[in-house]
């Protein structure tokens, strides 16, 4: 019961879209198949990250120290936002006529991990998140065992979700569709990104 609490409510976080969503869809249309496994890979280390600093009461030092939980939302806006504001600059620059490729330097794997990483870490807001979500679902008196698969769990169902993306993302329709409506998907995945962006660094108080 326990662990299919935590799955369901780390599903229903892990499918809403969000800066890692737009992140792995990118890299699956745009780069090499070892590409987006690779950013897959750095966004599933990431939720990894965040569920043991939750387990572990991250969430009381950001409350004994805000200026630490202050920091990291400004770099994770500030990291977000040149995320999008480069997305957005680099279809400017790349612009092509209808119909024509653009061409672009193929994002290579250990490049796609750091960027998933990083871009999960970027809020700290997960921290918090993950707390609940503990304290929601893990009894007072539980054990080190009960931490440990929460995490695992949380890791499972992000992992399971990310698969199930890139294998419809792979597909070689959806692929055309992409490479038809590229200019335009960049430009709104751009506007995402710097929206994220804002909106941390607009709660940063």
């Amino acid at each position: 019961m326990l662990l299919l609490s935590v799955a369901a409510i780390w599903a229903v976080a892990a499918i809403t879209p969000g800066p890692n969503f737009f992140l792995v869809v990118r890299t699956a249309l745009e780069g090499s198949a070892r590409a987006a496994v690779a950013v897959i890979a750095g966004v599933i280390l990431g939720t990894f990250c965040w569920g043991l600093a939750g387990w572990l009461g991250i969430s009381a030092l950001f409350a004994a120290a805000p200026f630490a939980y202050l920091f990291l939302k400004i770099a994770g806006g500030a990291y977000l936002l040149w995320l999008g504001a480069k997305l957005l600059w680099r279809t400017y620059r790349h612009g092509a006529l209808p119909g024509e490729p653009v061409l672009r330097p193929a994002i290579s794997p250990k490049q796609a991990f750091w960027s998933g990483l990083a871009t999960n870490l970027a809020n700290p807001k997960s921290a918090f998140f993950v707390a609940s979500l503990f304290a929601a679902t893990l009894p007072a008196d539980h054990s080190w065992m009960h931490g440990a698969l929460a995490v695992a769990t949380m890791v499972l169902v992000s992992s399971l979700w990310y698969t199930l993306v890139l294998t419809i993302l792979r597909n070689p329709a959806v692929a055309g569709a992409y490479a038809r409506g590229r200019r335009v998907i960049d430009a709104m995945a751009g506007v995402i990104f710097m929206g994220f962006g804002m909106k941390l660094l607009t709660s940063a108080r």
